[in-house]
């Protein structure tokens, strides 16, 4: 009776380590040209901060002292998964810059989420203008927009850039409010900036969202000297 030879059967790694090299032998490539250097930078938390970071922003340090005291108290919030494992932003504090246009309000949000990140804390977060939210959230077809809502509610950290600069409706007063309570009511650490004075708030936003707004944020109101403009004159 005749044996048949039968090839080694190859389980796991060693199987696909098997087909890569089949695939690169067919295609004329040297499987050493195809591995990384053993010396590759590993790819830290700043890094993938800034690569999710508008380039005008990467640079952004907060400076105000209340934006560094949100800062520290967030940092302080944060809690490890399980023993051993990296403190993670999970509830915290919430702020409100207020402020005229060019006031550097946008630039001192980006440089919290750093100095969150260089406190050594994880943190998924999210950064949205409010028109563009409305957009995203706006019902048209093949959009699923209360799974986005849930989505953006839920999120660790949330910057609303421009709070107030989207033309004013009652939908778009509902989706805030809807928006502004499952973060208060989950102490979802979220960063605001609005070009609207403090006391004007309740008269764009309603009382609904008024109110928990100065429930769950500090609120800081810059001062009113456009700094791009002032920039731009120097």
């Amino acid at each position: 009776m005749r044996t048949r030879h039968r090839e080694p059967q190859l389980f796991g790694n060693e199987a696909t380590l098997e087909r890569m090299a089949r695939i690169l032998a067919a295609r004329n490539i040297d499987p050493a040209d195809a591995t990384l250097p053993d010396d590759t930078e590993p790819f830290s938390p700043l890094d993938a901060l800034l690569a999710a970071m508008p380039p005008r922003y990467q640079a952004a340090v907060a400076d105000h002292p209340t934006v560094l005291d949100w800062v520290r108290k967030v940092t302080d919030a944060a809690v490890a998964p399980s023993r051993g494992a990296r403190r993670q932003v999970t509830t915290g504090p919430s702020l409100l810059m207020a402020g005229v246009v060019g006031a550097g309000k946008t630039h001192q949000a980006y440089g919290a989420v750093r100095a969150l990140v260089r406190s050594g804390v994880g943190v998924r977060w999210r950064a949205t203008t409010a028109a563009d939210l409305y957009a995203d959230l706006r019902p048209r077809p093949g959009a699923d927009s209360e799974r986005e809502l849930a989505a953006v509610s839920r999120c660790p950290l949330l910057i609303i850039d421009d709070l107030g600069a989207a033309k004013s409706s009652e939908w778009v007063e509902e989706v805030t409010y809807r928006l502004i309570n499952r973060r208060y009511n989950y102490e979802l650490p979220t960063l605001i900036t609005t070009n609207l004075a403090i006391k004007d708030l309740r008269s764009y936003l309603g009382d609904r969202v008024a109110s928990r707004l100065a429930q769950m944020t500090t609120r800081v109101e810059f001062e009113a000297v456009d700094r791009r403009r002032h920039s731009a004159a120097a």
